[in-house]
């Protein structure tokens, strides 16, 4: 607003100080014309009179010669008086049109109004900077929980797309770098109902001085930031920026997993992928073999670094540009990989998998074409770069597609929402393939073929009023009680609990008979609607009450004092 208010000022400085000039001058003159009063008497206009008159005349109104007609020298000044207001007007009335038009000023005016849209959010968002394809996967899985976003992008276009799309809550947008810390502080940055900032724009550097930034001035924010340069992350990682996403070692290690622990894999994405619109279904790519990998720029490199640990695959490399990206100490093929002749020289026809990763859709896409005509019975692993690509992806039928963008943006959406769900990953890994087909199957049995719903809970004051106060008391509630579904005791929620946390604890698939207390945290996974019938629970003491006891609590005050006089009436044997 400040700077708003400058830019007027600045720009109509001249017009205004023309304005008062003017008028300045013919109200003056207008009171030295001499003139005649209704009796013949000399007399002049008094300075109120004069005001009144010069007002509405300098504006083309016409009300007559006020109080008495007027002479010929007052006549006179009022046609040169007349000219000149007009000419001051348009003069005035120009600049301000030119300056409505002036970009420096629209641009205050839209960050002034961002400001103030954001400044009037009162309940917790998330700050994203950078709104491609990642940034509007990202808000639009937030947005499907009714989490509030606001977005910084510095591409107009993208927030022109923003603005088209029918999100159930309102994002505040602004078109501006967020590498700047002024802009970061009009995004929010320093509003108190500010939860984290998340920096993904396609700029390495940006998303290192964002980073920086919000630890400075802000070091109790989570920072997220994306980044595909080993060296610019060791420089977030120095700041404390809390979590580095690289879509390639991301993906490189889904590859990895599927590999070594498919099991494992499968659970994960199950767990994890909320975009999809069936059951998982378990990847089985080939175990041992060759593999032929088209691309060796840092996707390329990220797979190669996982694959190679693997003893019983092989390894053949195909790179355009080797001169460039370098190459690894397997066996290589200069090319681009769409040409016959250049994978028959990686033994295609021999291979069991490709893995299609330039940074070329088309390219990646001919790739896998012309392999399939070879080697029908490949396992094909392909990179998707563009979002918008994505109908002629899927027309292509891969066993994998890497989007960097959805990989990124589900990675971060599990972060910000249900951070329990990567320690429970973390922990699940050190378990083998048969504790993961166990869980797989004992899952499947409870979600019956339905997707899974996966949710937190902490035992505090304001998630859990309930069950905050029953801890507070010697009466404990295990987790068995919670599974009870509300609306009879006698039947079970279709939900799981994964993963308990009571302070440094972390207990993994707790049993149903642990007690819980204040300050714990749950991680849950079931039936869609589950989580609603357990928050009536969290939330209803009475409710609660009944699932652990199985007594009725009256609500009302009356039946409050006629369930007293029962009790003390069978008290005393009556």
């Amino acid at each position: 607003m400040n700077i708003f208010i400058f830019l007027v000022m600045r720009r109509m400085r001249v017009p205004l100080l023309v304005l008062l000039s003017v008028y300045t001058i013919t109200i003056v003159g207008m009171t030295l014309m001499p003139g005649v009063d209704d009796q013949g008497n000399p007399w002049k206009m008094d300075f109120f009179h004069a005001f009144y008159f010069v007002s509405y005349m300098g504006t083309t109104i016409g009300f007559g010669e006020i109080p008495y007609p007027f002479s010929e020298a007052q006549r006179m000044w009022v046609t040169l008086s007349l000219y000149m207001t007009v000419i001051a007007w348009i003069y005035a009335i120009g600049t301000l049109l030119t300056l409505v038009q002036d970009e420096a000023l629209q641009r205050a005016l839209v960050e002034s109004s961002f400001a103030r849209a954001v400044s009037n959010i009162h309940e917790p968002f998330y700050l994203i900077c950078g709104y491609g394809d990642t940034g509007r996967a990202l808000v639009n899985s937030l947005e499907e929980r009714l989490l509030r976003t606001v977005v910084i992008e510095i591409k107009q276009s993208r927030i022109d797309l923003l603005t088209m799309e029918n999100y159930p809550v309102y994002v505040p947008a602004l078109c501006a770098d967020a590498s700047k810390p002024l802009h970061l502080t009009e995004g929010g940055l320093d509003n108190p109902h500010c939860a984290g900032v998340v920096a993904l724009t396609d700029d390495n550097l940006a998303n290192l001085h964002i980073a920086i930034s919000t630890r400075l001035l802000t070091p109790e924010l989570t920072v997220i930031g994306r980044v595909d340069s080993y060296d610019v992350a060791a420089n977030m990682a120095s700041f404390g920026t809390h979590y580095l996403i690289n879509p390639f070692d991301i993906f490189a290690s889904k590859l990895h997993t599927a590999l070594h622990f498919p099991n494992l894999l499968l659970l994960r994405e199950c767990l994890t992928n909320q975009q999809q619109k069936e059951p998982c279904q378990p990847l089985n790519p080939p175990q041992e073999g060759l593999w032929v990998l088209c691309g060796y720029g840092r996707f390329g490199k990220a797979i190669y670094k996982r694959l190679k640990e693997k003893d019983k695959i092989s390894l053949v490399v195909i790179e355009a540009c080797p001169e460039r990206t370098g190459l690894p100490e397997v066996e290589s093929v200069s090319g681009r990989g769409t040409e016959a002749d250049t994978l028959l020289q990686a033994h295609i026809d021999q291979a069991v998998g490709i893995i299609a990763g330039t940074d070329d859709d088309v390219n990646n896409l001919s790739i896998v074409m012309t392999a399939r005509e070879l080697n029908p019975n490949l396992f094909v692993v392909i990179r998707q770069n563009k979002a918008d690509n994505q109908i002629i992806f899927q027309a292509a039928k891969a066993d994998v597609v890497m989007e960097p963008s959805k990989i990124i943006a589900n990675h971060i959406r599990v972060l910000l929402t249900t951070p329990l769900l990567v320690d429970f990953m973390r922990m699940a890994k050190q378990h083998d393939n048969n504790w993961s087909v166990s869980l797989i199957t004992r899952l499947k049995k409870l979600l019956n073929s339905t997707l899974p719903d996966i949710w937190e809970m902490k035992i505090d004051q304001e998630s859990a009023p309930a069950m905050y106060e029953t801890s507070l008391t010697e009466h404990r509630i295990t987790l068995e009680c919670l599974q009870i579904d509300p609306r009879d005791r006698h039947d079970r929620l279709s939900c799981l609990p994964l993963l308990l946390v009571r302070g440094e604890e972390k207990i993994l698939l707790p049993d149903e008979t642990e007690c819980l207390g204040k300050g714990d945290q749950i991680l849950w996974c079931g039936k869609q609607g589950s989580a609603s019938w357990m928050e009536w629970t969290l939330r209803d003491p009475s409710v609660l009450i009944y699932l652990s006891t199985g007594k009725v609590v009256s609500r009302g005050h009356f039946w409050k004092w006629v369930q007293k006089k029962n009790t003390d009436y069978n008290a005393f044997g009556g």
